[in-house]
């Protein structure tokens, strides 16, 4: 009876950990699919649209009198990001299946490399899409014409379509972390670090979207994930033994990571420090969605230079513990030289 109840694993009974594990990517979807079936019902309509469609539109006419929507921040907005943390689920679960999954079964690798490969995997992808939809954006926006733009007319209350678009994404890619830690399996030893930036990345994120600080968040993000997706790429060169190309990618990334902490820091100082001050309020007003004042902007400020230094810190850190490894090393090369006619007399 032993082989059979082996075998009979493979199928896990419903409603178990195992069958949600397995099968977590079709439930998610069958969910998605709920609610766009809903969308051809007048009935289930203005619910299914609640969460599909971007919610809190206007329309407004221009100089020209030509009628265009824009988009401002509310609360139904968590609607729409529990519907693409849906879909992100889903598209989470296709790469590592059609993708690393077939990469990993080539290269042979240990659980933890193999857990390793995926992380790095999935946040290359979602890395280089991010900062090329992002600088896209700020090209398309003329948001990169001059620094100035970064602060002049805040509160920066209606946004294009992309714009919210691609917060929205953010937000849903970032909530959508948490669930996968349980469906991928991930060890106790690896949570603590996942939950730690998943958790930076969602509440930087979410701040600066809900207090209108999207134009500079918006660049610290290009900058950030472009750098950040060279050293997942440098990695994955690492995981399938092309190491030399691999240490020419993390050269590149050691260099471009100090520039763009400081890029970053820089950006913070002119927004929050320089340009924002010069319309201060007095205090908040949520009406309007203008946070500007000196203890939000202080606060603000302080967040970012807090964690590019964590950041720099743990750069620092790991470097001068390469360093530490590599002197005992060549330490021990040497030791067995100088031990040999020794070994021989005896």
């Amino acid at each position: 009876m032993a082989p059979r109840r082996s075998k009979s694993s493979k199928n896990p009974p419903i409603f178990s950990h195992e069958f949600f594990i397995q099968n977590h990517a079709d439930i998610v979807s069958c969910i998605a699919m709920v609610f766009i079936i809903g969308l051809m019902f007048q009935a289930t309509s203005p619910v299914a649209s609640l969460f599909i469609t971007l919610q809190h539109n206007l329309t407004l006419n221009d100089s020209a009198n030509v009628e265009h929507t824009v988009y401002t921040t509310g609360s139904r907005d968590l609607f729409t990001v529990f519907f693409y943390f849906l879909i992100c689920v889903v598209v989470h679960a296709v790469l590592q299946e059609y993708v690393l999954d077939k990469l990993n079964r080539k290269m042979h690798l240990s659980k933890i490399k193999h857990s390793k490969f995926n992380e790095s995997g999935q946040l290359l992808i979602f890395f280089l899409v991010s900062a090329a939809w992002g600088a896209d954006i700020l090209f398309r926006e003329n948001y990169v014409t001059g620094v100035n733009q970064l602060w002049e007319g805040y509160p920066h209350t209606q946004l294009p379509f992309i714009v919210k678009f691609f917060f929205i994404i953010q937000l849903a890619y970032w909530v959508h972390n948490y669930p996968e830690l349980y469906f991928q399996k991930i060890r106790k030893e690896e949570m603590p670090g996942r939950l730690q930036y998943t958790s930076i990345y969602l509440v930087f994120i979410g701040a600066a979207y809900f207090l209108n600080f999207n134009r500079v968040a918006l660049c610290a993000l290009v900058l950030h994930y472009a750098v950040e997706s060279l050293y997942h790429m440098a990695l994955l060169c690492h995981f399938s033994e092309k190491v030399d190309f691999a240490k020419k990618i993390f050269v590149v990334f050691d260099v471009l990571f100090v520039l763009v902490r400081l890029g970053t820091i820089t950006l913070a100082v002119l927004t929050f420090w320089y340009g924002l001050a010069q319309s201060n309020n007095p205090s908040i007003d949520i009406l309007t969605g203008n946070y500007n004042t000196y203890l939000v902007r202080i606060n603000c400020l302080a967040a970012i230079g807090l964690s590019q230094a964590g950041l720099m810190w743990n750069f620092i850190t790991f470097h001068l513990r390469k360093l530490r490894e590599k002197s005992p090393a060549s330490k021990k090369l040497r030791s067995p030289s100088k031990k040999k006619p020794a070994s021989k007399r005896e």
